[in-house]
């Protein structure tokens, strides 16, 4: 699946991947969800993040949108 979602570049936080247009590594997002965050206080942490990136990674990373996040 591709997406134009994550950029990696090694010059933008040493390659790691990131939400494109921001500096936001798509860890933090898994991070986040496994300490039970949800989705929205996310966006608030990060608001250069959008909800369509955060869909798009999650479907990529075979974890599909629901509203149990």
């Amino acid at each position: 699946m591709k997406t134009d979602a994550i950029n990696i570049n090694p010059e933008i936080m040493g390659g790691a991947p990131v939400f494109r247009g921001t500096r936001v590594p798509t860890e933090t997002l898994f991070d986040h969800l496994e300490r039970g965050i949800t989705i929205d206080a996310f966006l608030d942490d990060y608001p250069t993040v959008s909800k369509e990136q955060v869909i798009q990674v999650l479907e990529l990373a075979g974890k599909p949108f629901t509203s149990d996040y």
